[in-house]
């Protein structure tokens, strides 16, 4: 796979990752925030992000799916957060390897889609409900957390204070 794949999904593991960490930061309320539909509030989007993820891991790997639990309280979200870390991992390591077409099965169906394409996809997925999360609770005035800091300028800066 190209490093650029790889890059992008670190960025994106380490984007989200902030965002977990800027939620824990507010209060209790903030995961009732949504944006229209309250079904998709701040709280079920805490559990959609690593929830997809987890799904990514069975596409890559066949791994089993987990349950992920809807946040009450920010001792959850953080247990959200490492397992969003620890899926995020075994994705990672995903992007190491050759791209290839990976049969999916799921509800007696199976189909194939390319590991770049999976690994696309993940990425997609989080940085689309990351700008999702922002925004509701943007919407609700949790204006805290910038979408700015989050970019790949950002993570660039990052990784070279880590060399």
């Amino acid at each position: 796979m190209s490093a650029t794949t790889a890059r992008l999904f670190r960025h994106s593991a380490w984007a989200s990752q902030r965002i977990y960490d800027a939620i824990q930061e507010l209060p209790l309320d903030a995961l009732e925030s949504y944006i229209r539909d309250p079904e998709w509030s701040v709280a079920r989007l805490l559990q959609h992000i690593p929830g997809g993820a987890d799904w990514y891991v069975y596409c890559l790997t066949g791994r089993p799916l987990s349950n992920q639990m809807k946040p009450m309280s920010m001792a959850d979200v953080k247990v959200l957060q490492e397992q969003l870390a620890e899926y995020d991992a075994i994705i990672a390591t995903q992007a190491e390897l050759p791209d290839e077409y990976l049969t999916i099965t799921e509800g007696g169906k199976s189909w194939q889609n390319l590991r770049s394409t999976i690994l696309a996809e993940a990425i997609y997925h989080a940085a689309e409900h990351r700008t999702q999360l922002v925004d509701a609770l943007e919407a609700r005035g949790f204006t805290s957390i910038s979408r700015d800091r989050l970019d790949l300028w950002s993570f660039e800066s990052f990784e070279k204070k880590q060399e």
